[in-house]
Order: structure tokens, then C-alpha cells, then sequence
């Protein structure tokens, strides 16, 4: 089997781990958790993209020493330098390093000082108040790890890329012994959740049965859960869980429909056919024992007297009683799509020319591009400051008139500043086509404080769009304290757009607040945020969060024409 981007990832953050608890350079740690984030957040597979003769020292936090480490990883599925590393170090540092209150660092002042090389060590070293005396630990630290160790451990989430790797090579897997079955997902990952639990995959068709031996002989299986002629679940390496339903097609809708979910939607549909004195199970819609629907979920919508409901309204949030009255949403899709008005360059840190991207964005139909690169402030010292964005806006104006079937917006991601002024004056902001604006420092400002930061920041007139307006970093940082809702109106009164990011570790706006702008009448702007042409394929993970903000073509910004979008961007 091809070895996936998370199985790398992985690697490289295991790597990374146990170089800091070596002691080892920080730039060299620093390199491979760079390296392990970007490829954990790319939308294509790495395999793929070598076997297509691809420069992976062109991705993100990818150098030439990464790509070839990166190969050499796709061609062997080993990498030396973690087993020397593993060897040197034995034990659970990883999972240690994960533990609340700890980290590499710490982890490696309880191998030096206490010999703490497994969760049990830890675990008894907490209880005999050990920690407490190594400095740098001390009774705070203690009582964390204490607490951490107590509470009991809860289900693992998978980030999109990664759920959607591991269920194309799956489904890739099954068809080969069954071409003839019919295979859907459903579940989250039906539903475009953000993050993923599980896999649910529902089959049918004439060979149907034999997919639960071919699922359990899959080569990234890691453990067998259960194994039957109807269902078969497994974990996988990774540890994502995948469990597989064989049903016959008289049933398939009804399955399907109680596989996707949400619990909620498929309690309300039950409530509405036993109304009528119907029965809905997974097995299809009864009329007492006789079967009235179940072969597809149209049938079974249709039934209950409702329009096909998209699986990610299925969250009973009122897409029921619209369906009843012929009232909901066309959803954006992705060929509504025109233009990407948030990407990177080289002239900043991405890692490819503007000519290049604008040939990337090309070549997936689009009619505008907007380079945004960022400002210079301390998290972007590479960024441009007034000189530079001026050279920049002089090479695109030179691609303009050379390029033929798209056009190049001249933008920049400009630092909100913490009372809310923009890192570049007036003067510059008002001769680019638009300005993404963005915080990227001091995240933990009081709720007031934070959203006057914003305000007043969106009321500048040259600002087009609020970028990742929470800062959120899916399982890493939770959202700034902001008030939301004040933000959207404002950004009504004054005609600012807010976007939803598409990188899978973003995807912010979340899906509540989308749908509160659209209701609002703010229109949304969805922007892979990219740093290299691959990933300008991200897209469609914005594309899915705001289909479950309820979004139609008419609400997003970049599914404009360049004539009116250039409209919309000067306020």
C-alpha cells in the first residue's frame, strides 16, 4: 500500500519528539514539525504527486533534505533516523510528550532526573510526588499530570485530509474484489463534518458479501473489532476506525440514511413518520409490516412529504421543516467557485512564483487569483512592507498583460495590530485591488479588548476581508475570545466580507458562524489560504464548511465574475 501523508507526518513528528528530548538542534526539530504539519494538512496525496514527478521541495516547509528523506519514506516505508532515535530512546516518549502540562522539554527533564520512560512510570512518579521536586516541574506540573492521567481518554478526531486519504485508499481497496458493489460514506465524513470519528461505509450490489473478508485482510488493518456476513469493523493504523454494512438494495437508503446521521436528524425523521403512523429504522420505511420505502434516501424523503435534504444540513437545525416547505438552500458547489482570493507567494514564504500559481489556479478553471502575501510583522519577518509590495504589484501588472484567460488581483494579508490600526498605511492599501486583514498576535486579549481590536479594524474602508476571524487551529488552539456576533453586524454596516479559510487545521469561519453571517447578509469569502500550488486543491474543504453554513452561490464573494467581484472587494 502507498504510504499515506498522515503515516509520514507521523514519522516526522515522532522524529522531532525525540530529538528535543535528545537535546538536539531546535532548527532541525523546528524543520521536522514544520514539515510534519504541512504534509498533515495537504490536500493530495504525497505519493501521488511523486509519482506524477513532482518537486516536493516546493511544498510548504519542505526543503531539498526533506523531499529526499520524504521519498525515501514513500519508496522504503522506513525511515532510518527514527529507528536509530527509537533504539537510543526506548519507551512511550510521544505519548508522554502528549500528556496536558508536558511537552518535549519537560519529557526529557523526567528521563534525566527520574528514569521516566512509559505512561506507568509517569503515572507513579505523579502519586510519590516526585515530579514536584525537579525544578522545572514542580507541584503545579504535578497536579496537571495528575488530573490528565485521571480523566479517561476520549475518542480520537481525524483532521479531513487525513480521513479522506485513508477512505480513498480503502474504498480503492474494496472495489478491486467487488467492482460490481455500490460503496458510500456516510457518517461525518457524508456530513463534511470538520473532523472525523469514523468511517462508516455502506455497501450493496451482487458480491456484497464478500467485502468484510476482503476489509479484514486489508494491509493498514491494525486490529479487528467485529466480523460478520452483515457488518465488519476494524481500526487501522492510524488508528481510524472503518466499519462496513452489507445490506440489500431494498434497504440501501435507509441504511445509508441512518448511517449518515446526525443522530438528531434521524430522531426528528422517526418522530415525523411515526406521526403518520409510519415505522423508520435503518432497514427501510414500514407501513406495518409491509415496506413502503428504503431503496434510496429520495424515495424516503420523498415518502415523509420533504425535499432531499443535502447530508450536511442533517443536523436538525431546521432543514426539516424548509424541506416540508419547498424552501431550502441551493448549496455553493464547487463549480461555482471562480477565483481564490487569499494565496501566497514566494515574494513572502510560500514556495512558488505568482506566474506559477497563477498557472495552477488556471488550470482548475478559475478567472482570478489574488495574492495576498503577508505584511512584515514579527510572525512574518520575510513578509513585504510598502517598497516590496509596490515591486510586487509591478510584476503583476507585467503578468496581466501577458497572461491570457486570468487575471491577477494585487492584495496583501495585512497584520491587524493590537489596538486594531493595520501594519501598512492608507496610502499603500489603497492601491491594491483588496486587503485581507488578520491578527497573528497576542490571541489571549480579553473578550472586549480583542473584539474592538477587530472592529475597529474591519471599519477601515480599504480592508475587504476579515481573515480566519477566530484564529482557531482545529486541536491545537481553540478559538480567540471574541465576540462574534458583533463582528458580523459591523462587518454588515460597513460591507467588509468574512472568510472562510479552507486549510483543514483552520476551516474558519466554523460552520455556526457561517450560516450567522449568511443570515446576517455578510457575504463570505472561501480562500484556500495557500503556500504552494497544491494547496490550491483545499478549496473544497472551505467549499464543504460553508455548504454546512447553510451557504448559497449567491452568499460567497469568489463565486462573483471578476467585474463584479473587484466591486465587491472595494468597499
Amino acid at each position: 500500500m502507498p504510504v499515506q501523508n498522515a503515516d509520514i507526518a507521523a514519522i516526522f513528528e515522532q522524529t522531532a519528539e525525540l530529538l528535543e528530548i535528545k537535546g538536539d538542534s531546535q532548527s532541525e526539530v523546528r524543520a521536522y514539525r514544520h514539515a510534519a504539519k504541512a504534509l498533515e494538512a495537504l490536500p493530495m496525496s504525497v505519493a501521488a504527486l511523486l509519482e506524477g514527478g513532482a518537486d516536493l521541495s516546493r511544498l510548504p516547509g519542505v526543503d531539498a533534505d526533506l523531499a529526499g528523506k520524504i521519498a525515501t519514506i514513500v519508496r522504503t516505508t522506513r525511515f532510518d533516523l527514527l529507528e536509530a532515535l527509537r533504539r537510543q530512546l526506548p519507551g512511550e516518549f510521544g505519548a508522554i510528550a502528549a500528556v496536558p502540562g508536558l511537552g518535549p522539554k519537560r519529557v526529557k527533564l523526567l528521563h534525566d532526573h527520574l528514569r521516566v520512560r512509559t505512561l506507568d512510570d509517569l503515572r507513579r512518579a505523579a502519586q510519590t510526588g516526585r515530579l514536584r521536586d525537579v525544578r522545572g516541574l514542580g507541584l503545579a506540573v504535578e497536579k496537571k499530570v495528575l488530573a490528565a492521567l485521571a480523566k479517561p481518554q476520549h475518542e480520537a478526531r481525524f483532521k479531513r485530509p487525513v480521513a479522506e486519504e485513508e477512505a480513498d485508499a480503502v474504498l480503492a481497496a474494496l472495489a478491486q474484489d467487488a467492482p460490481d458493489c455500490r460503496l458510500t460514506l456516510a457518517g461525518s465524513f457524508r456530513r463534511r463534518r470538520e473532523t472525523v470519528g469514523d468511517l462508516d461505509i455502506v455497501a450493496t450490489g451482487p458480491n456484497r458479501a464478500m467485502l468484510g473478508n476482503r476489509l479484514i485482510r486489508y494491509e493498514r488493518v491494525a486490529e479487528i473489532l467485529a466480523h460478520g456476513p452483515t457488518r465488519t469493523a476494524v481500526v487501522l493504523r492510524s488508528g481510524l476506525q472503518v466499519e462496513l454494512s452489507n445490506v440489500a438494495d431494498e434497504s440501501y437508503g435507509a441504511t445509508l440514511l441512518h448511517a449518515t446521521g446526525s443522530k438528531a436528524h434521524s430522531v426528528a425523521l422517526r418522530t415525523l413518520a411515526g406521526v403518520r403512523g409510519w415505522k423508520l429504522n435503518e432497514y427501510g420505511l414500514f407501513a406495518g409490516k409491509r415496506r413502503i420505502a428504503g431503496t434510496t434516501e429520495e424515495e424516503l424523503y420523498a415518502k415523509l412529504g420533504l425535499d432531499f435534504i443535502p447530508p450536511e444540513l442533517r443536523e436538525d437545525c431546521g432543514e426539516i421543516a424548509l424541506a416540508r416547505e419547498g424552501r431550502l438552500p441551493v448549496l455553493i458547489a464547487p463549480a461555482d467557485i471562480r477565483g481564490d482570493l487569499h494565496v501566497h507567494s514566494n515574494w513572502a514564504d510560500g514556495t512558488a512564483t505568482i506566474a506559477q500559481l497563477a498557472e495552477s489556479a488556471q488550470s482548475r478553471g478559475y478567472e482570478y487569483l489574488a495574492i495576498t502575501d503577508h505584511s512584515r510583522h514579527h510572525d512574518a519577518p520575510h513578509g513585504l512592507d510598502a517598497g516590496r509590495l509596490s515591486q510586487q504589484a509591478d510584476e503583476i501588472d507585467h503578468l496581466n498583460r501577458t497572461l491570457d484567460g486570468i487575471a491577477i488581483l494585487k492584495g496583501v494579508e495585512v497584520d491587524i495590530r493590537p489596538d486594531g490600526s493595520l501594519d501598512l498605511p492608507d496610502s499603500v492599501l489603497a492601491r491594491l485591488d483588496l486587503v485581507v486583514a488578520a491578527i497573528h498576535s497576542q490571541l489571549d486579549l480579553p473578550a472586549e479588548a480583542q473584539t474592538t481590536r477587530i472592529v475597529r479594524a474591519i471599519q477601515n474602508p480599504h480592508v475587504s476581508i476579515l481573515a480566519h476571524p477566530t484564529c482557531r487551529l482545529i486541536g491545537e488552539r481553540d478559538v480567540c475570545r471574541v465576540d462574534i456576533g458583533r463582528v458580523i453586524a459591523v462587518a454588515r454596516a460597513t460591507g467588509c466580507h468574512l472568510e472562510i479559510n479552507a486549510n483543514p487545521d483552520r476551516l474558519d469561519l466554523d460552520d455556526v458562524n457561517a450560516r450567522a453571517a449568511k443570515t446576517a447578509g455578510v457575504k463570505l469569502a472561501i480562500s484556500s489560504d495557500a503556500y504552494s500550488p497544491a494547496a490550491l486543491d483545499a478549496m473544497r474543504f472551505g467549499i464543504d464548511q460553508a455548504r454546512r453554513g447553510w451557504a448559497a452561490s449567491h452568499d460567497v464573494v469568489n463565486s462573483r465574475p471578476l467585474h463584479d467581484v473587484k466591486k465587491l472587494l472595494k468597499r
